[in-house]
């Protein structure tokens, strides 16, 4: 009996990734095949590469206002003539939880300014980003997404997504998942 229950779930598993697969074939855009040079690309399992977040490098970073933790209102546009690292996370994100203390050491060590956007609006409350943000010491601005505004306007998917703006406010990289501090430092030095 348990044998029949391995195959049939094998056989639906088997059946449903070669209908997403035939799905997401039909539904595709063509893709720019000289991207631009140094865009973040991500490898759909078909052999193509398609543009991995709805920022692109080389772009001016678009603008917006929210509130920090504490109340504050943090403009983008007010940080031009700086090297800015917008980091779109979670608490409920494992790789978020990992990279934060790398994070915070960046901050520390760098003169780099880290907007943090908790995308507030797909946390189960509001109080769990407290706790997360002592936890971790986290002492550069914490910004609060709470109606995901900003993640739209980013066209964020996967969280972690870190975006290293130049000091012109131009896009230089775009970072989907969790980042290590080398990894940090490398970006960092390309800015």
């Amino acid at each position: 009996m348990k044998k029949w229950i391995i195959v049939t779930l094998i056989v639906a598993l088997f059946g449903w990734a070669v209908y997403d697969y035939l799905g997401e074939e039909d539904s595709e855009s063509p893709v720019d095949p000289n991207p631009p040079e140094g865009a973040q690309m991500s490898a759909e399992g078909d052999g193509e590469s398609k543009p991995s977040s709805g920022v692109q490098e080389g772009e001016m970073a678009p603008d917006f206002t929210l509130n920090t933790l504490a109340g504050e209102k943090v403009k983008l546009s007010d940080y031009r003539g700086e090297k800015v690292l917008i980091n779109f996370w979670a608490t409920w994100c494992p790789p978020c939880r990992a990279e934060m203390p790398d994070m915070q050491k960046f901050y520390e060590n760098n003169d780099i300014k880290i907007l943090a956007v908790n995308l507030t609006g797909t946390e189960s409350s509001r109080m769990d980003v407290d706790p997360f943000v002592q936890e971790f010491g986290l002492t550069f601005p914490i910004l609060m997404d709470q109606d995901l505004d900003v993640m739209g306007l980013y066209e964020i998917g996967p969280v972690p997504t870190s975006v290293f703006i130049d000091a012109e406010g131009k896009v230089q990289s775009v970072m989907l998942g969790g980042m290590n501090y080398d990894m940090m430092m490398q970006r960092y030095e390309e800015l």
